[in-house]
């Protein structure tokens, strides 16, 4: 099971992405002050529209790129995906860490910094990270 520090180490690791809190005091990351993952443990008003489905695990909320990457996700895998109404027309998604693996979750983080991150940065990442033909 990933932790916060795997998942503190993936998202700093990406161009220009800082770690600041949460207006509720809880870690989030940002690139250029624009949030693309969070720790987002359920409120009352999510355990209550959740009832008996609701995770008791720890919950990454990240941003995703549109509405229809947050559907593909939710209807791929929602042992792992979930969203609450509070998300309801908000491109981002709850992860829960205890169902995810490592390579998965480097995926949704990286992700999530490209949805937020400006296009010129992501676009040099992308190029820097794809494999040449050697």
């Amino acid at each position: 099971m990933p932790s916060w520090e795997d998942v503190r180490r993936i998202a700093l690791a990406l161009p220009e992405a800082s770690e600041r809190a949460s207006y509720d005091g809880l870690p989030a990351w940002r690139v250029r002050d624009k949030p693309f993952a969070w720790e987002r443990p359920l409120r009352r008003a999510d355990l209550e529209a959740l009832g008996a489905a609701a995770p008791d695990g720890p919950l990454l909320g990240v941003r995703v790129a549109d509405l229809g990457v947050k559907e593909a996700l939710l209807a791929d895998d929602p042992s792992v995906y979930l969203t609450t109404p509070h998300f309801d027309g908000y491109p981002a998604v709850l992860v829960q860490l205890d169902r995810i693996g490592l390579p998965e979750l480097t995926e949704v983080v990286t992700e999530a910094w490209y949805a937020r991150a400006p296009k010129r940065l992501a676009a040099t990442h992308r190029a820097a990270s794809e494999p040449t033909d050697g």
